[in-house]
């Protein structure tokens, strides 16, 4: 067992917090009871999580997407008013961790993905949230068919089915506006969730295939991995919940 206030100073410190302009507050966004014995993680703070969570007598619910973001509306009303009184109701302490959980070395989304898709040599690039590394020589159809098969869904692919990938670069979540910087990587495919209008063009005119593999999906083993870092740690109960997402 573990304070609130605890945990949130453990997160901060391993995740570099203070490192990362952020979209949102990182750490706890929603004061609960003060000390934490049973976690639940998920991608997003939605009601479906947060029920589950009281359902599970839950102490904690740890997140990548909180319920606080920059350019959403301060006044906490509607869909958002509902979502804060269930916690408040049931005293679940809310974290959310972002970018810091994007970018973590060890335990972060990026890294995550790169061992769940078998990516050898997998490091960020110096200044960006981007990552590199290789794969055996393989189609980029049949690389399409292995995300497939890791992720549990379809991705969008834009670029010639029969090329060889080799080098390969990727951002998890919705990291489209990256594309440009990976293509002057020189990688043959670039990976991240979503995909934006210009994006075919950009892949058919640049030679370099780019996958929109799901934001949800490209973004499930962060939170997952963090919260079994803190069980194991300070011996906690912990469980994922996986609330389906097709974005």
């Amino acid at each position: 067992m573990i304070s609130n206030f605890e945990i949130q100073k453990y997160c901060n410190e391993i995740l570099l917090t203070e490192k990362y302009n952020d979209y949102c507050p990182n750490g706890l966004q929603v004061e609960g009871v003060k000390n934490v014995k049973r976690i639940i993680s998920g991608v997003s703070a939605n009601q479906d999580l947060i029920d589950i969570a009281i359902k599970k007598n839950a102490d904690a619910i740890f997140v990548h997407h909180g319920i606080f973001w920059k350019n959403e509306s301060m006044i906490i009303a509607g869909y958002q008013l509902l979502r804060i009184k269930k916690m408040l109701s049931a005293n679940i302490n809310l974290f959310a961790y972002h970018l810091p959980l994007d970018d973590h070395k060890e335990l972060g989304n990026n890294i995550q993905l790169a061992r769940i898709l078998g990516i050898s040599n997998p490091k960020p690039v110096k200044n960006s949230l981007i990552w590199t590394g290789e794969l055996d020589v393989i189609t980029l159809d049949e690389f399409t068919l292995l995300v497939e098969k890791k992720l549990g869904r379809s991705p969008q692919v834009f670029g010639n089915l029969k090329s060889r990938i080799k080098k390969l670069a990727w951002c998890t979540g919705g990291a489209q506006k990256y594309f440009q910087d990976a293509i002057k990587l020189g990688v043959d495919l670039f990976i991240t969730g979503e995909i934006s209008e210009q994006i075919p063009a950009m892949a058919r005119e640049s030679g370099v295939s780019f996958m929109a593999a799901g934001h949800h999906a490209t973004e499930r083993y962060g939170v997952q991995a963090l919260c079994q870092f803190l069980a194991e740690k300070f011996n906690l109960e912990h469980e994922y919940v996986e609330i389906p997402n097709d974005v």
